[in-house]
């Protein structure tokens, strides 16, 4: 595990503690991990208990303590030291590479598409209003999804949504009607200077394309948003999902399941031939080179859902998802056993990657209300 990995792996524990109400404290930008000063021990330390200690009004050593339970276990950590006034130190599993984010490929798989919400209770009641206007009444309903996903109330309310844009993008708010004086938030992004050409690309590439650029820059429509090659950002999202319910499908078939575990070599059969075991250490090797930004931006994404929310930025889960397709698309053809091969624990493993992908792609394009087709 590199330093950069090891940061992700210590962030995503304090999210993890957030999110289930051990602390309270917003999630940092980045974790600093150094090699252990005098006292300390293992390969790696950070500072993150003492960062937090404060703004979660606890002590450094109760914070260092929440975050040590979550550290323990973790693929490729193999234990973690308190010391001093909250210093968490680090030792390194160094035979446990292949198994590097195993807890969290299990993590999304339990949580399935829902993975990154937040269940919150109480609070204030977040109220949206939207001109009336196609995008905006678009992005006014996905942050208010968002919103509802990091475990806040939300209403959206329109000054007006036009039949149309219920029937092609499927657009739906709480309330219509001037704003009030309760509306916490006026959501007004860049108009569309083309409405009907947006329509006319039906609902999931309409949607795309209103909710992928930042609401200060402009909505670019065009045909480019229904072609299924992967220039189209969309298209590749979409198809990156489809192959892991494609892979899920074909691995059943063969008679075997998901599984998280180490993604290592998984040893051809010994009465494969030459061609095969080549075939399978070639699998191996490109899922091995792709599975460190696959898992980077799996563990990433309850970050990026609550930036998302947070700053009523739908564009930031679009670009996410193409981060994740784009990350994944390169380890699916390692997945499946080849020729002879019979599937092992690292097919097993490869497999659980693949699905919490998918799993991962799915949540955030309904949370955008697109489609994710298991077949494209």
């Amino acid at each position: 595990m590199t330093p950069v990995e090891l940061s992700r792996t210590v962030l995503h524990a304090v999210r993890r503690a957030v999110d289930a109400g051990e602390l309270s404290v917003a999630v940092p930008e980045r974790a600093v991990v150094t090699p252990p000063g005098p006292g300390g021990c293992g390969d790696y330390a950070t500072n993150v208990a003492l960062q937090l200690a404060r703004p979660a009004g606890q002590t450094p050593e109760r914070v260092a303590e929440v975050l040590r339970r979550r550290l323990v276990g973790v693929g490729g950590i193999a234990d973690v030291v308190l010391t001093g006034p909250g210093f968490i130190n680090i030792s390194l599993d160094e035979g446990g590479g292949g198994a590097v984010g195993v807890g969290l490929v299990a993590e999304v798989l339990r949580a399935g598409g829902r993975y990154g919400y937040v269940e919150r209770a109480g609070g204030a009641v977040v109220r949206l209003h939207c001109a009336r206007e196609v995008r905006a009444v678009v992005v006014g309903e996905v942050v208010g999804r968002l919103l509802r996903a990091q475990g806040v109330t939300a209403r959206t309310s329109a000054e007006g949504v036009e039949p149309r844009w219920i029937d092609v993008l499927g657009v739906r708010v709480d309330g219509g009607g001037s704003a009030s004086a309760e509306v916490s938030v006026n959501v007004r992004p860049v108009p569309v200077a083309d409405p009907d050409s947006l329509l006319a690309l039906g609902r999931d590439a309409g949607r795309w394309a209103l909710l992928r650029p930042a609401g200060h820059d402009r909505v670019r429509g065009g045909e480019e948003g229904l072609v299924q090659r992967e220039v189209n950002p969309l298209f590749r999202v979409r198809y990156v999902h489809a192959r892991t319910r494609a892979l899920a499908r074909n691995a059943a078939d063969l008679g075997f399941a998901a599984e998280p575990g180490a993604l290592g070599e998984a040893g051809a059969d010994a009465d494969a031939d030459a061609d095969a075991d080549a075939g399978a250490g070639a699998d191996a090797e490109r899922v091995l080179l792709a599975a460190p930004a696959t898992l980077a931006a799996l563990g990433d994404h309850p970050r990026v859902l609550a930036a998302a929310a947070e700053h009523r930025a739908p564009d930031r889960l679009a670009r996410h998802l193409v981060a994740v397709a784009d990350a994944a698309l390169p380890l699916l053809p390692g997945v499946l056993p080849r020729g002879g091969e019979k599937p092992s624990a690292a097919h097993r493993a490869r497999l659980a990657l693949a699905e919490a992908v998918g799993a991962v792609l799915a949540g955030g394009l309904s949370l955008l209300g697109i489609d994710a087709p298991d077949h494209i």
